[in-house]
């Protein structure tokens, strides 16, 4: 079965890297086919950005943006003014977002899940220049609705981060997965 996810970030955030992770994973935990592809424009530091993923079971002949996602992954609330996050999303299909509010906060057409993954990444000090990158705690958390196990979540962020910063990492993606709330 496919399943097609959208991330959207700030430009540093990670989204990008969230994508390629979740497909990495993917392959690792046995399906078939993964594709993992920004959307770019004149992206920079703090401005709104697009990555997106597939995962199937069989081949993978779409290549195309994600118009209709199963899910879509938002790093920043901060967007939710912006952009309009809950365009095409399936009617049975999942909004997870990075924040402290319960999903009864959130009124979307489809069911909603929250991560406070700010705070799981500035508990594990994953911050660059200070800025707390919720990357991999969101990807962590999201492992838990695609059926895919957390552990081919942390092998996939250990081989892209070695040493201290892949432990870390590894970690704030563990604690997004069990503190997840729908």
């Amino acid at each position: 079965m496919l399943k097609e996810i959208v991330f959207h970030g700030r430009g540093g955030q990670g989204a990008v890297t969230a994508a390629n992770i979740l497909a990495s994973a993917a392959l690792k935990d046995g399906h078939k086919d993964v594709q993992a592809f920004p959307f770019f424009g004149a992206e920079r530091r703090g401005a709104p950005v697009r990555a997106f993923a597939r995962i199937s079971d069989e081949e993978i002949n779409l290549r195309s943006e994600i118009k209709e996602p199963d899910i879509v992954v938002v790093l920043d609330t901060g967007l939710l003014s912006v952009v309009d996050v809950a365009s095409g999303v399936k009617e049975n299909g999942l909004i997870l977002i990075n924040t402290n509010m319960p999903p009864s906060h959130f009124n979307f057409p489809c069911k909603v899940a929250t991560v406070d993954a700010t705070s799981i990444a500035i508990e594990q000090n994953l911050l660059v220049s200070g800025i707390p990158v919720v990357n991999t705690p969101m990807v962590g958390a999201l492992a838990k609705f695609l059926g895919i196990s957390i552990e081919a979540i942390k092998e996939a962020i250990k081989e892209r981060w070695r040493g201290e910063a892949g432990e870390k990492n590894a970690k704030g993606a563990e604690i997004a997965y069990n503190m997840v709330k729908t």
